[in-house]
């Protein structure tokens, strides 16, 4: 988020608290909620619970799996999404370019709010950034999304196992990779990669649950649920973790 669009640089007189209030009452009180909202429909669904957000990314995604995905109009609903935007689901997705969310989970315009890095790992800023889905777009869900043969975790795997020296930014990556190659190190797992994989995906599923004060409070408040799956590159299929 830039300095400027800050929340506090935004509403200065708001505490944090109460800019995510205003935030949820606006987004209420505008009349604009959820998946049925994005495509258009004349009137608002009900919210969702987690487990049925989790549950339609699931239905989505075997449509994706098996080619035969929802027929969209993307110019539907475009003129009201300029008000708002109100996702049913956050993902944490790896920046791979053969891993798109919208499409694995066969979703239109305004379903998804997406945050993606390289390794699908939460750093302050991605935190950020789903707390400010949960908070003020009232994402019931948030699914971090790894996939098989990532390349980051093997480049991670690599200076681990063989000490490699990356050049520029790419350290800033691995360490925040590392402690999952560390773990699926310990497990004794045949294949280092998948199990890496895996053990990441896990590790910021229990990150997010336990960021205090937003993600933490939502989550015991049965508010938000915080899922992890790995996407398979050959099949397209998510397997939930």
């Amino acid at each position: 988020m830039c300095e400027r669009c800050a929340p506090n640089a935004l509403f200065p007189s708001l505490s944090r608290r109460s800019l995510f209030g205003l935030g949820a009452g606006l987004a209420l009180t505008a009349g604009l909620t959820r998946p049925g909202w994005a495509q258009g429909a004349a009137s608002p669904p009900a919210p969702i619970s987690g487990a049925e957000a989790l549950d339609r990314l699931m239905a989505g995604n075997a449509r994706y799996a098996a080619n035969k995905p929802n027929q969209r109009d993307f110019s539907a609903g475009r003129a009201a999404r300029t008000r708002s935007q109100h996702p049913f689901a956050s993902i944490v997705s790896c920046a791979d370019s053969r891993l798109a969310p919208e499409l694995a989970f066969d979703q239109g315009a305004g379903d998804l709010f997406v945050v993606r890095v390289a390794g699908n790992f939460v750093n302050e800023d991605g935190l950020a950034s789903l707390e400010f889905g949960a908070a003020v777009l009232q994402s019931p869900l948030i699914l971090v999304l790894g996939h098989t043969r990532c390349g980051a975790i093997a480049s991670t795997i690599d200076v681990v196992k063989n000490g490699t020296e990356l050049p520029g930014h790419l350290p800033s990556l691995i360490n925040a990779i590392k402690p999952a190659v560390l773990d699926a190190q310990k497990s004794g797992a045949a294949d280092l990669l998948d199990a890496a994989i895996e053990a990441n995906v896990r590790l910021n599923v229990e990150r997010l649950k336990n960021a205090a004060p937003i993600l933490a409070e939502r989550v015991a408040q049965k508010k938000l649920t915080v899922a992890g799956g790995v996407y398979d590159l050959a099949t397209g299929k998510v397997k939930l973790i």
